[in-house]
C-alpha cells in the first residue's frame, strides 16, 4: 500500500504541475492547484484500493489519476467570458 500511495503522490503532482504550465491563466495560484492534484490523486488511491483490493496497483494507480483529473478539472476558470449582444 506504501508504494500506491507512493506512486499516487507522484502522478498527482506531475499531473497538476502539467496542468499548472498549460493552463496558468485558468488556474487559482500555483500551490492551490499542487496541493489539490497531490491531495486528489491520494484521495483516489485510497477509494480504488478500498474497491478493488490488494494486488490491483495499476488500476489503483488509474484510479488516483482519474481523480485527480476530476479535482484539477474542478478548479478551471472559463477562458473568457461570454457577452450578450445589446440587439436582443
Amino acid at each position: 500500500m506504501f508504494w500506491e500511495a507512493f506512486g499516487s503522490v507522484v502522478l498527482g503532482f506531475a499531473l497538476s504541475w502539467a496542468a499548472v504550465h498549460r493552463l496558468a491563466d485558468r488556474l487559482p495560484s500555483r500551490r492551490v492547484v499542487l496541493g489539490a492534484g497531490v491531495l486528489g490523486a491520494l484521495f483516489g488511491a485510497l477509494i480504488t484500493h478500498a474497491a478493488l483490493g490488494p494486488g490491483y496497483a495499476l488500476g489503483t494507480l488509474l484510479g488516483a489519476v482519474a481523480v485527480a483529473a476530476v479535482v484539477l478539472s474542478l478548479l478551471l476558470r472559463p477562458a473568457r467570458r461570454l457577452r450578450r449582444s445589446a440587439a436582443t
